[in-house]
This record gives C-alpha cells, sequence and structure tokens, in this order.
C-alpha cells in the first residue's frame, strides 16, 4: 500500500519541477561476459522549492537503497532516504527523506545496477566477429526515452545538464562517449577512463560504445578531429563518410555562423542498431549500410544514403544538439531541418546527383502518410485512440511519431517556406535562431519568431496552419477566359471530404520556367489574370500554352488541372519542356488522384513518360507502373496481360537507351538508374539466400533481403518469410524482406495470420487488450490503405472506357 503515498507522481507525462539537474558525474562498468553492468551517478541538484522527496526516472534498474545519498552542498550535512520506491509502469523512481530538502544546490548520489538487453535500446549488447569469434560490445541508443535504463536521470530534453562520464573496461577494448578521454589508469586487466567533462546537453544524448574496433581520421580547416571507427577489417569503407563529414562540419560552420562546439567527432558503425543513425552529440552512432562504403563493391545508391545520413547526423549537432526542442511535441524542429539540410549539403557537395528532384520523392513519403485521415500533425498535443483523445503520457509513445509527418512533412514544409523567404534571408534568419537559442531549448513559435523578424514576411500566420493540423491542401486550377482559378480543400487519399484549410504559398509558371509568378492563396478560392504572363494565343499552338503549378514541387500540396490543362502538360512532357522534378510532381500528383477516385487512370498520361531518363522520375514510373499493374489485375484480371504489356512498351526505350551494362565515364545518376533496372528481375532464391550469408557488407545484405520475396512462386514467398525470421538475418534488417510479389501476397498474408482461425482469434484478442496510441495509429493506417485500395479497384471497374484504352496502349511500340 506504500505506493498510494506517491500517487501524485503516477501518470504524469513530465517529472515535477521542483528539483532541476545541473551536473552528471556517471561511472559504469559493463561486463560483456556476463552481459550486466554496474554504476553510480552523483547528480548536482538545484532545490528549487521545499521538498522531502526527489524524483527521477529509472527503468530495469536494480538501486541499492544503502548506496543512496543527498548532501547539501553548502552545510556538507547527509540525508539518507527513508524510502526508495521504484513506480515501475511510470518509469519513476522517488527518493523520500526524514526532513525537508535545504534549497540551492546538493549532490545526489546513486548505485545501481542493470541488464546489458538485446532491445537495442537503452544501454545493450551488439555482437561481432573479430578473428572469427563472435563478441559482445556494450552500446547505447537513448532517444527518446531510454537513458533512464542506463542509469537514474531526469530524462526531458528540457534538464539539459553537463557530464562527467567515466569507464571502466577491460584494458584491451576501445572505449568512447561524447567527450575526449582526459585520463587512463590501469586497474588489473581493466582499465579506468575518465573523459572530458561535458557543455550542457539532454539526456537522450549522451552516449558510450565499448569493444573492439579500427579507425581512420581526418581534421576540419578549424582543427576538430574527426574519426570513423567501424569493425577491424573495414576502416577503409570509412573513407567516403569521413570525407563527407569533415566538409559538412565546416559547410555547416558556415551556415549556421556559429562553430562546432565539442573538441572532437566521432562516428562509429554498430551491427545491431535499431535506428538508421543516432546523432548523440560528439559520438554519432550508424547502422553500417548507412556509414560504410566500398567503392569496389557498393551501389551508387548507397554511396548516396551514406552522404546523407551522415550529413543529417551533423546538421543535428547545431539543430537539435545545441539548440533542443522543449518537449517531444516538437520533435519536428529536431528533425525535419537536419533532414532538409542533409539534402541541402549533398547538393553543394555533389551538384551532379540533382539531389532535389529526389527529395521530391522523399517529400512524396510524407504527402502518402499525411493524406490519410489517420495521420497526425506536425507538432503532436495529443494522439487519437479509436474513439477518444488521449494525451502523450509518456515520451516512449513518442516513437510513433518518429515518422514521415516529423522527417519528410517537416523538411518539405521547411523547404516550402525557405523558397518563399528566398534562400539568403531564410540562412540569415535560422543562423540569428542558432546564436540566440544555443545551449538551451525551444518551441516551434521561437523558430517562427526568428525567421518573422528576419525576413519581415507573416511566418507565424503562413506556418501554423502548416503544423499545427494534419494533412494538406489539393489545388483544383482551370483556366477561364484568361483567368486561373484556384479552390482548396483538404487531400484525402480515401478520396472524403475534409474540413482543414491552408495559407498556401502558390509558385506557378507559364510556358517557360523564366515566366513564375509567386503568392498566397490566404482563402478557400481565388482567381489570378494571367494573360499578361502567357501573352497573346495567336501564332501558337494551345498545346504550347502550359501552365505549372507548385515550381519544382517546393510546396507541400498536390494539383489538379482541369482536363485542358492537364493535355497541355502532357506535350510538355513529351517536348522535354518540364524539369525532372516538376514531371516528377505531376506524375504522382495524377497517382493520387486517380487513386482517391478523383480523375481517371490515364494511361496515356504515362505514356508520355516513355522516353524518360531521369533517375528519380524513371524510379518512380517504375513503382507506380506496378502498383496499376496490381490493382487493375485485382480489378479487372482479364486486362491483366494487357497491363503487363503496356507496362513493358513503357520501360523499353529507356532500358535500351540505358544498356545492362556499365559504361565508362558514366553519371552516377545513371548508374543509380541501371541497378534499379537489373533488380526488378527475379533472381533464385537460393542463390540470393547464399550470396546474402556469404557478403560482409551489410548494404548489399540488406538489398539482397529487399529482392527476395519478389518472385511470383508462392512456395518460395513462404520459404522467403520464414528465412526472414532465422538467426540468418539480423532483427533489424528483417522488414527488407517484406516485398512481397504480387503472386505472393495471399501467401504473405496466410504467415501473417500464422495459418490458422485460432491463432488469428489470438492475434485479434492481443491488439484488443493494448489500445496504446502508438499500436492504434499504425493499426488505423493499415486498415485505411486497405479500403482505400479496396475503393480504387471499384472505382476502375466503373470506368466504362477502361477496356478499349488498355488495349489500345499495349498494342503501341514505343
Amino acid at each position: 500500500m506504500q505506493n498510494n503515498k506517491y500517487e501524485q507522481f503516477k501518470g504524469q507525462p513530465r517529472l515535477p519541477k521542483f528539483a532541476i539537474p545541473k551536473r552528471y558525474d556517471l561511472l559504469l562498468k559493463p561486463d560483456l561476459i556476463d552481459c550486466t553492468f554496474t554504476g553510480t551517478v552523483e547528480i548536482t541538484v538545484d532545490v528549487k522549492s521545499e521538498t522531502n522527496v526527489l524524483v527521477l526516472n529509472a527503468a530495469e534498474l536494480v538501486l541499492h537503497h544503502d548506496s543512496v545519498w543527498y548532501k547539501n552542498n553548502t552545510s556538507h550535512k547527509i540525508f539518507r532516504p527513508l524510502a526508495v520506491e521504484l513506480l515501475e509502469e511510470d518509469e519513476v523512481v522517488v527518493f523520500e527523506f526524514d526532513e525537508t530538502l535545504p534549497l540551492n544546490e546538493g549532490t545526489l548520489g546513486i548505485g545501481f545496477d542493470g541488464t546489458l538487453n538485446d532491445d537495442m535500446k537503452g544501454f545493450y549488447r551488439s555482437t561481432y566477429e573479430i578473428n572469427g569469434e563472435k563478441k559482445n560490445m556494450a552500446v547505447t541508443q537513448f532517444e527518446p526515452a531510454n537513458a533512464r535504463k542506463c542509469f537514474p536521470c531526469w530524462d526531458d530534453p528540457a534538464a539539459k545538464a553537463t557530464f562527467k562520464v567515466s569507464l571502466i573496461v577491460p584494458s584491451g577494448l576501445v572505449a568512447l562517449s561524447n567527450m575526449p578521454i582526459i585520463d587512463e589508469k590501469p586497474e588489473g586487466n581493466l582499465k579506468m577512463l575518465a573523459f572530458q567533462e561535458s557543455p550542457v546537453m539532454s539526456t537522450y544524448l549522451v552516449a558510450v560504445v565499448v569493444g573492439v574496433f579500427d579507425y581512420i581520421e581526418a581534421h576540419t580547416t578549424d582543427g576538430i578531429k574527426v574519426r570513423v571507427y567501424c569493425q577491424v577489417g573495414k576502416r577503409n569503407q570509412g573513407n567516403f563518410a569521413l570525407d563527407v563529414a569533415v566538409k559538412s562540419l565546416d559547410l555547416f560552420r558556415l551556415y549556421f555562423k556559429t562553430p562546432y562546439t565539442l573538441p572532437k567527432l566521432d562516428m562509429i558503425s554498430i551491427p545491431d542498431f535499431q535506428a538508421g543513425a543516432m546523432e548523440n552529440y560528439g559520438l554519432v552512432t550508424y547502422r553500417e549500410t548507412v556509414l560504410l562504403y566500398d567503392d569496389q563493391h557498393s551501389s551508387a545508391a548507397n554511396k548516396q544514403q551514406v552522404c546523407i545520413t551522415v550529413a543529417h547526423e551533423l546538421a543535428h549537432q547545431w539543430s537539435g544538439n545545441l539548440v533542443t526542442m522543449e518537449w517531444w511535441t516538437h520533435i519536428w524542429l529536431n528533425e525535419g531541418f537536419p533532414t532538409w539540410m542533409s539534402y541541402w549539403a549533398a547538393d553543394c557537395l555533389f551538384p551532379e546527383w540533382n539531389i532535389w528532384t529526389q527529395f521530391a520523392d522523399h517529400s512524396n513519403e510524407g504527402l502518402r502518410l499525411d493524406g490519410l485521415a489517420a495521420s497526425h500533425p506536425i507538432e503532436v498535443i495529443v494522439l487519437a485512440c479509436s474513439s477518444c483523445i488521449v494525451e502523450i503520457k509518456h515520451p516512449s509513445e513518442t516513437f510513433e511519431i518518429f515518422d514521415a509527418i516529423s522527417y519528410k512533412k517537416g523538411a518539405s514544409v521547411i523547404r516550402m517556406l525557405q523558397t518563399y523567404l528566398g534562400a539568403d534571408s531564410f540562412q540569415r534568419s535560422f543562423a540569428s535562431y542558432i546564436e540566440e537559442n544555443a545551449w538551451s531549448n525551444t518551441k516551434t513559435e521561437d523558430l517562427w519568431l526568428s525567421l518573422e523578424k528576419g525576413s519581415g514576411e507573416p511566418v507565424n500566420m503562413l506556418m501554423k496552419s502548416w503544423t499545427n493540423q494534419m494533412g494538406y491542401p489539393v489545388i483544383f486550377v482551370q483556366l477561364k477566359d484568361h483567368k486561373l482559378e484556384f479552390d482548396q480543400s483538404q487531400f484525402l487519399q480515401s478520396g472524403t471530404s475534409g474540413e482543414g484549410q491552408w495559407i498556401v504559398p502558390i509558385t506557378l509558371c507559364c510556358v517557360s520556367y523564366e515566366v513564375q509568378k509567386t503568392f498566397l492563396l490566404r482563402k478557400k478560392t481565388a482567381s489570378l489574370d494571367v494573360a499578361e504572363l502567357v501573352g497573346p494565343s495567336e501564332g501558337q499552338g494551345t498545346q504550347d500554352k502550359w501552365i505549372k503549378l507548385n515550381v519544382d514541387q517546393a510546396g507541400f500540396y498536390r494539383v489538379k488541372y482541369d482536363d485542358e490543362l492537364q493535355v497541355r502538360l502532357r506535350y510538355a512532357i513529351e517536348a522535354s519542356a518540364l524539369s525532372a522534378t516538376d514531371r516528377f510532381g505531376i506524375f504522382d500528383d495524377f497517382y493520387a488522384l486517380s487513386m482517391a477516385s478523383k480523375q481517371s487512370l490515364s494511361l496515356s498520361l504515362m505514356s508520355a513518360y516513355r522516353k524518360e531518363l531521369d533517375y528519380t522520375v524513371f524510379l518512380h514510373l517504375i513503382t507506380i507502373s506496378y502498383k496499376v499493374a496490381r490493382i487493375t489485375s485485382d480489378a479487372t484480371p482479364e486486362l491483366s496481360n494487357y497491363v503487363k504489356q503496356f507496362v513493358t512498351n513503357l520501360f523499353h526505350s529507356t532500358a535500351e537507351k540505358l544498356g545492362w551494362d556499365q559504361q565508362q565515364g558514366e553519371s552516377h545518376l545513371d548508374e543509380m538508374l541501371r541497378g534499379e533496372m537489373i533488380e526488378i528481375h527475379h533472381f533464385s532464391l537460393p542463390t540470393r539466400e547464399r550470396q546474402h550469408m556469404e557478403t560482409d557488407l551489410s548494404h548489399e545484405k540488406t538489398r539482397i533481403l529487399g529482392s527476395l520475396a519478389s518472385c511470383p512462386d508462392p512456395g518460395i514467398v513462404l520459404d522467403v518469410l520464414n528465412f526472414m525470421l532465422s538467426s540468418e538475418v539480423r532483427r533489424q534488417d528483417a522488414y527488407c524482406g517484406l516485398a512481397i510479389s504480387w503472386e505472393g501476397v495471399e501467401t504473405a498474408w496466410g504467415w501473417l495470420k500464422l495459418s490458422s482461425p485460432e491463432k488469428a482469434a489470438e492475434v485479434k484478442e492481443f491488439f484488443a487488450t493494448r489500445t496504446k496510441p502508438c499500436f492504434v495509429r499504425a493499426l488505423q493506417q493499415s486498415l485505411e490503405w486497405v479500403d482505400i485500395n479496396a475503393n480504387w479497384v471499384r472505382s476502375i471497374r466503373e470506368e466504362k472506357s477502361f477496356e478499349e484504352v488498355v488495349k489500345e496502349m499495349a498494342r503501341k511500340n514505343y
């Protein structure tokens, strides 16, 4: 019954404010054989108001009652706790003392034990091989709320403090933390390492890694030492990431007008890693696939992914680490800007990659998710739970918003705003935001205030409509009597009507990119006289008078053109008058509107892309063509072969021009495109499984996994699914094998249900009793996509001329 005493601390999203941390002195001693660890922490605490309890976060730790003490730093009086109560469900520990603690600073000391788990969260173990022997390494992954699984703390991004970390490890191992080592002492076959005290930072950015590693190093132009650590024998695979890191730090120092704030930067590849990478201050951790690159065997796509990921994590050293969101509601501040910045840096370093066209594909993932009724706003304050609204009760629930909304929609609205304000104005204003808020925490409104002050534009008013409500608009545009008429409504992939309304930065170009117009669509409708832009129609065919909205896809919205404008754009695509990014956008909007039953499935528009050679556009053409082939097979099975023939004809010209063999001196993008062309061909299961087991390249393993289940043989699909759960595949990579062929869908569904009604009922019962928002939202989104596809099938069946059009298009030989 003693727990009732602490009822006030249960169910609270954040810890009470009567005491805050200032400094942590943390000692950890991991045992890599028994997979356990012991530790002590001494926390300098500022007691702000009278209290006889201290409340911290702790989870999955054993706390030693007799090792807990509190000392007032002025009187040096020692206080011992009457009770140490761990509220396990809330991941909170309460230390109750027999008298009121003095105000101002004191020191809280705690001893604890823990387990190096295999959950890839908190302080955990990862496995690797050295000289054929399997070994454990110790790794931390604390974001968003797992530092509490390593040591008792105020596990809140706003509770910034300094950290003085020490480690006791076997003498033959490498040990890393956020800061450089300043002292090393032998202790028998162990060694004690003391690291330099850090600047103030949030607990989720603290990092420790212990194991056997190789490294390479270089320096930035202002003398910062940068290292890439990896498994023994793979050091040469870190050269590209090291080069990108050094150059990115120099770029960001100039962009933010603030130097990198730590004395070193380490980057390390971890074999078992839940996230893609983690921006720990001064010690960035990565999956091997996004840090290591073999210039002899890795693909061009892998090279590009390494560049973007490294740039993303290093942008975090300013946006996220130096200036941190105040609470997880504003996680998009941490993730959206570094995502945009990673593409900016890649474009600076490799302009030949045409990375902003690829960003359109990146943005598209945000559009797909945000077109669902089960999406969420960029700023998440409450989470929907079936028929009720549930507040975020615990930071661990924020896992569900580390998604395409926070990252990709967040990055896209940043790009939209940057385009509207202008690159120079945006850069100056954002640099001021970083400088003014260094070492502190901010909310979204703080960013808008800085950008509004620097640009003189109504940024706060404009952007609230994009961050405070979910979804985005579709702009219906029609041309009447030399006037463009605009009408916005919320786009929902289901085809239903939404209530949202936005202030939309509209960009458009007429006939050429030399003639552009930008304005804010502040209301539902508007009109614009474009006669002076397009000029008189005499002497020029109407098909040449094309008008493109959302120039270079800089805005986060879709566009639906009237029939006449759509025909003109089709001619513009065939005449190569549009940029690759705009060709991508027209095609993607067409596909999404067709799926939502807002317009017919026009194969004639698809045929306009028959000579497409841009990597991003053609890759999207492949993706959508396969989806169209699948959905039409469901809608009209008798036309399946005609649709497949049309798709084959559509790809023929590009495949013939590109060729199957690598050409000397060909571009990075052509190399990536050929890789995709080859990947769409099926491989035999035994060969691919053997290749997966034999290769030592992590990115090659995941690429092979991605192709395994694409086989049309249901029996092979079943074997593949079982292979995904074998010890040959790391847990983090199993999802890569879920790219199931259309022919294998029923097999996969049966496998997922565990092949029996009893097991299916068990699964339903499992979810029925676990109504946490993170489960509910994912389930709602999946079911919504099932309904969307079913509605699309019905829509295609109802198209009266579909059969005639499909047969005609299949007969054309491009």
